[in-house]
């Protein structure tokens, strides 16, 4: 009997421990499934980010949900009725009116410069002075040969006239006559060359006096005091440029030069306004004065000038200014903001906003435009609300939602009461987690027992009675 129970306690010891492996393995189990429980179900049901909760993608306020996704917030504008004008916005370079090289027209060393650097002169001012001395010496030489000469015609002449006397009493031959009066002839041609001889020296010595034709700002000096300036020198003695008037040269497309050339027709001045370069600020405000005679293949376009007073001077040469040129204005037009107006293959649309807000696509016919209006000359009249905002999400019939209809505690796209579900949800999970020890270990000790339970029926029949003991022990 001893021999027999030493023999069965070996065999007791490996099925004890291959039950106690069994059950840790099914606790481990249970745990871990607890946990999943915890973390996945447990927040689902309260409405939280679950799939099946309320305010869930899959709930019944989520998108995806029985009742289908939420509306789209959009912007709404309404058309309106009124006066349009029409512009045209072009990038412009402004140019002087006249630009003078100012040059010496006689050589010589420069003696004075009667100019300061970017100051303003006038027409006729002296901008420098040339040594005046060999000038004026020029001046007197060209000035005693003309006295010589004129004596010398003088004396001509008398002569001529005492031999008109003795010719008429026979007293001299005619010949003598004839050559004195040739010689009155010569020396009247002496005397006219040597007037103007003396009044070339005389314009050479104005000369010295260099002056500015035209009024304008200088620019900076070319040439020192004390140089030797020419006629040919291609740098002159200063620049001057004309400020005002002024002109702006700027392109306009070529589908509009039949509207400028009605209007020009017409003899309607077309205003030009030149602003700044956030279009915010006028500078000046004048009109168009010329169009080019072609149009440029590569562009398209239409070179045009218009003119500015220049009164303040905001305008500077070689400045890049914005043009906007008024072509007219259109009355009673139906005006839109340009976000409303969208665009298919099949043309120019809007979303129209009906009182069920739902939208319906409504083609439209566009006409001119501005930088935030645009004109519907059909398909849309003033009153009507169009979608400005948001339009990219619609299609025809999709329900919208307008910004002051959107509940304030609305989140994301969680929507409705969802949303605020979703809110306890969390809420609840933070309450959870507060009393997560005790729980987990009501999960724990139920999920034992019932693995303790199902493991049990796995022993065989004949040691059933022996079990609980090596499984106390091993648990030990």
């Amino acid at each position: 009997m001893d021999s027999q129970t030493a023999a069965n306690t070996p065999r007791r010891s490996r099925r004890s421990k291959i039950v106690g492996s069994v059950i840790a393995l099914a606790v481990m189990g249970a745990l871990g499934g607890g946990a999943w429980y915890l973390t996945h179900s447990g927040l689902s049901a309260q409405g939280g980010p679950g799939m099946g909760g309320p305010g869930g993608p899959g709930g019944p306020g989520g998108p995806g949900g029985r009742r289908g996704g939420p509306s789209t917030t959009v912007g709404v504008a309404t058309a309106v009725k009124s006066d349009l004008p029409v512009t045209l916005d072009a990038l412009g370079t402004v140019t002087a009116a006249a630009t003078v090289t100012v040059r010496p027209q006689v050589s010589g060393i420069l003696k004075e410069l009667r100019f300061k650097e970017g100051a303003m002169v006038k027409a006729g001012d002296v901008v420098a002075l040339i040594d005046p001395a060999q000038f004026e010496m020029a001046l007197m030489q060209a000035k005693g040969q003309r006295l010589r000469d004129e004596a010398q015609l003088e004396n001509a002449r008398l002569t001529l006239k005492r031999y008109e006397t003795l010719l008429t009493q026979d007293s001299i031959a005619r010949q003598d006559v004839d050559t004195q009066a040739a010689l009155v002839k010569q020396l009247e041609g002496t005397v006219l060359t040597d007037r103007a001889a003396e009044g070339t020296a005389k314009l050479n010595l104005d000369y010295t006096k260099v002056v500015s034709p035209i009024s304008g700002r200088a620019g900076l000096k070319v040439v020192d005091i004390g140089n030797l300036v020419s006629t040919s020198d291609v740098g002159g003695v200063v620049v001057i440029t004309q400020l005002s008037p002024i002109d702006v040269v700027f392109s306009v497309p070529q589908d509009k030069v039949q509207t400028i050339q009605e209007r020009q027709a017409q003899k309607v001045a077309l205003s030009a306004l030149a602003l700044d370069r956030t279009r915010t600020i006028t500078l000046d405000k004048g009109s168009l004065s010329a169009l080019d005679n072609q149009v440029d293949v590569q562009t398209g376009t239409v070179r045009a000038k218009a003119r500015y007073t220049n009164d303040k001077m905001a305008l500077f040469p070689s400045q890049f200014v914005n043009v906007r040129l008024e072509l007219g204005n259109i009355t009673g037009a139906v005006l839109v903001p340009v976000t409303a107006l969208r665009h298919s293959n099949t043309g120019d649309f809007v979303y129209v906003l009906k009182e069920d807000k739902t939208v319906t696509v409504r083609p439209v016919t566009r006409g001119q435009a501005t930088i935030d209006m645009v004109e519907i000359k059909a398909g849309l009249a003033a009153g009507e609300k169009v979608i400005t905002e948001g339009a990219d999400r619609l299609k025809e019939g999709a329900k919208v939602t307008l910004p002051g209809d959107a509940p304030a505690g609305m989140h994301g796209g969680w929507g409705g009461q969802g949303g605020q579900r979703g809110q306890r949800g969390e809420r609840g999970a933070g309450a959870a987690g507060a009393d997560g020890a005790s729980g987990e270990r009501h999960h724990r000790r139920r999920d034992a027992d019932a693995s303790a339970s199902a493991s049990a029926p796995a022993a065989s029949a004949p040691i059933a009675p022996a079990a609980p003991a090596p499984a106390r022990g091993a648990a030990q």
